[in-house]
């Protein structure tokens, strides 16, 4: 018969392009040997059904993984290995006829059962099962009808297993690559779901299958994670700004599949360590199961490590994956409280900050309104009485604390507080003007106004 098959080598080790037909016979068998082949290849094809229910029950007993199929609809699957058998058998007698037919069905065949989830090596177990019945049979009947002709049988084994290891290969190469489509739409699916339930705009009707799908509880506790790279700029995460759209989520930054992790390492006891990221314009977003005690957020914020440079803001904790999207904002509102140097910001933690940055415009004002006096000093007076302010409110107060982290005497904090409050009609004792002094400093730290 023709040589149409590539080496068994070649079909383990990926796909290749089908080579052209051979314009003359190549096989070391004559011209005798093949007309054997011929015989007993047309008395199969005239019984096949036969030969079909044969394997489709070999199949059920030998091969566990087709089972399922068989018992759910063996009508198909009868129907699968006769279209099959028919186009390798015809490809023995007329090669050139059926060769294309016969690839288009093995393609078929490796990419509905990749879609179907049954393993490849159970597909490649089932195509040489076949083979060797069809091998069997071929056999069988040139024995029945001359069995001298055996001998000459033998000389066009080889074709015919290298033909079975051609239509593996070809089965291999359709598996896998529905199998990577597959994967792609999976992960694709993911991400969408991931963009939508952190925008804020995944329906109601579709949390079930996202729970599914995510592997995460709908009802379940959660918090979001905000990590941005260098400092601060004019378009890092602006007050209500949102995700990429779910149409655009994350495909051209990072590829197939889920975000890439940013240089932050939760720790490994955490449940958050299995977080699902998900890319934003100016931030990296990660979903944070929650299941342990109220204070479990900030344990998880004292062990973040994160590189220097890397801001990290964690927000408030949420009930049920329909508030990821709140929880999504309140995470960026954490991370644009973060320092421009870097660190880590836990929203329930720093709320005066967080209501700062929550409104720029207000807190620019008020920053104005406080120190505004104190830009008509020369500024390195002006920074003297600020990090003097600054580090007395650390310090709950304390002018001794507060001189001791300035290297100077407590009277030297006072003077320069009675200085401050001589400039901008404050009272630092009147509990308004201390909370409003302390805003604006909050505002000029982290907004530079």
């Amino acid at each position: 018969m023709p040589q149409v098959v590539r080496s068994r080598n070649g079909a383990l080790h990926g796909p290749s392009p089908v080579p052209p037909l051979p314009h003359r016979f190549r096989s070391l068998a004559d011209r005798e040997s093949v007309e054997v082949l011929h015989r007993a290849a047309r008395v199969l094809v005239a019984s096949l059904p036969a030969l079909t229910d044969r394997l489709v029950e070999a199949l059920y007993a030998q091969e566990p993984a087709y089972r399922a199929a068989i018992d759910s609809d063996r009508a198909e699957v009868w129907q699968e290995v006769h279209h099959s058998l028919r186009h390798n058998v015809g490809s023995l007698i007329q090669p050139r006829e059926f060769r294309e037919s016969a690839h288009r069905t093995s393609r078929w065949i490796g990419e509905i059962r990749a879609e179907q989830g049954v393993p490849l090596d159970a597909v490649l177990h089932a195509f040489r099962m076949g083979g060797a019945m069809v091998w069997q049979d071929l056999v069988d009947e040139t024995a029945r009808r001359d069995p001298d002709d055996i001998r000459l049988l033998v000389h066009v084994a080889a074709d015919v297993w290298n033909f079975v290891d051609e239509h593996c290969g070809v089965v291999a190469d359709a598996y896998r690559q529905a199998e990577r489509r597959l994967s792609w739409r999976r992960e694709n699916r993911q991400r969408l779901m991931v963009a939508a339930l952190l925008d804020g705009t995944a329906r109601i009707a579709d949390l079930a299958e996202a729970a599914e799908m995510l592997g995460l509880p709908e009802q379940g506790r959660y918090a979001v994670l905000a990590v941005a790279v260098g400092p601060r700029g004019p378009g890092a995460v602006a007050a209500g700004g949102g995700l990429v759209s779910a149409s655009d989520a994350g495909v051209a930054r990072h590829g197939p599949g889920l975000a890439a992790r940013p240089p932050v390492v939760l720790p490994a006891a955490h449940p958050g360590a299995a977080a699902l990221w998900h890319p934003g314009p100016d931030a990296e977003f990660a979903i944070l199961p929650l299941t342990g005690p109220p204070g479990e957020l900030s344990e998880l914020a004292a062990a973040l490590d994160v590189p220097a440079g890397t801001r990290a803001g964690i927000g408030s904790a949420v009930e049920g994956l329909a508030a990821l999207g709140d929880a999504r904002r309140l995470a960026e509102t954490a991370l644009r409280a973060c320092p421009a140097s870097g660190g880590t910001v836990l929203l329930d933690e720093h709320l005066p900050d967080a209501l700062v940055v929550s409104s720029p415009s207000l807190a620019g004002a008020l920053a104005d309104r406080v120190l505004g006096p104190l830009d008509r000093l020369d500024p390195a007076d002006r920074d003297v009485i600020v990090e003097t302010l600054t580090a007395w409110l650390d310090a709950d107060g304390s002018a001794q604390r507060a001189g001791a982290r300035l290297y100077c005497h407590r009277n030297t904090v006072l003077n320069r507080l009675r200085r401050f409050e001589q400039l901008t009609g404050r009272c630092l004792t009147r509990p308004r003007d201390a909370v409003e002094v302390s805003l604006a400093l909050a505002a000029r730290r982290l907004l530079g106004t």
